[in-house]
């Protein structure tokens, strides 16, 4: 009783965490669309202060040649995108509070699977490093390479807590009778994640691509910004169509086989709707002149649908019942 009730806690917890992560995915996102990113020229304060200003009256009369010395020579007090900024740092902090509250729950679990708290203290770690990385792309004046590697780091630690999650309710898991799938689901799925990271790679070129663009066009003119995107861009157009088509059979063989009322077709459904979303978002961007609004929602819902596609892999690898491959998948798992 005392293991379940460990395993459940620390499976609400792990949700709870895995949620603000995404959360802080978009609101980075956020953050980057709007250029808000240099809103706080400094680090951990912002303008010096713990608090930021509200006003520019609040700061030294001098404060832009105090920032110029500094590297950052067009820096100018604009609230809404400083607060923005300190926003995504105050939920960083919480983040950090909730990664060492999953930390705690993993406790009594040690005895039941090491692994999980393990890999919940690396988690912790993770955190700390992107904490650390913060810092260095507030030092870098936001070169689009360093931004990438913060959104990285938030990928990997987004699956390794769903990863640790999944993992603290395998003997749960393992009740769940998968036999009516085909032997290829496994493989689908495999490959499903592949395209999926593939699109994320080529997103990500994009968005450098796009900071540099904004760059030039001083931040305006954004309907003309298409006109100068690189040949990747419509090589990650085009592949969404496959990359739709492929999650489409994924969910519509778990509808099929699984019925409707399934908790993993469920799951597999939600990851359907989510592609969706993903490429009405895309479309939105190609169309309208590259919103801002719409960008930090394009790149949480490409997480998103990688993180669906990762806990769908990794409950089908833990269950006891599947077929032919998915067995033979799962005695390889550790």
């Amino acid at each position: 009783m005392i293991d379940e009730t460990a395993t459940r806690r620390y499976f609400r917890i792990g949700l709870i965490t895995v949620a603000a992560v995404y959360f802080l995915i978009m609101v980075g996102g956020i953050v980057r669309a709007s250029g808000a990113g240099m809103g706080c020229p400094d680090w951990p304060t912002c303008f010096g202060q713990w608090i930021p200003p509200t006003s520019e009256a609040e700061l030294p009369a001098n404060y832009q040649e105090i920032y110029a010395q500094r590297g950052y020579a067009d820096t100018r007090f604009n609230p809404l995108k400083t607060w923005t900024e300190y926003v995504n740092r105050l939920i960083g902090v919480t983040i950090g509070a909730l990664v060492m509250l999953t930390l705690a729950c993993s406790i009594p679990l040690r005895k039941l699977d090491p692994t999980v708290f393990y890999l919940s203290g690396a988690v912790l770690l993770l955190v700390g490093f992107q904490g650390w990385l913060g810092s260095a792309v507030v030092a870098s004046n936001l070169r689009p390479a360093m931004i990438t590697a913060h959104m990285i780091v938030a990928f990997v630690i987004v699956s390794l807590l769903l990863y640790t999650v999944i993992r603290s309710q395998r003997t749960r898991i393992r009740k769940a009778d998968f036999a009516a799938l085909p032997p290829r689901f496994g493989t689908v799925l495999i490959a499903a994640m592949v395209m999926t990271l593939l699109q994320i790679a080529m997103g990500t070129q994009i968005r450098e691509s796009v900071d540099v663009i904004a760059t030039l066009f001083h931040a305006a003119d954004r309907h003309l910004w298409r006109e100068e995107f690189p040949t990747v861009f419509y090589i990650h157009r085009s592949f969404s169509s496959i990359i739709l088509l492929t999650n489409l059979w994924l969910a519509w063989t778990l509808l099929k086989r699984l019925g409707h009322r399934h908790w993993y077709t469920r799951l597999g459904m939600a990851l359907a709707g989510l592609v969706v979303a993903a490429i009405a978002a895309g479309v939105g961007l190609d169309r309208f002149g590259f919103p801002a609004v719409v960008q930090p929602l394009h790149l949480v819902l490409a997480n998103l649908i990688f993180g669906m596609q990762f806990a769908l892999f990794s409950i089908y690898r833990y269950a006891s019942n599947t077929p032919a491959q998915g067995a033979e998948l799962t005695a390889s798992y550790p």
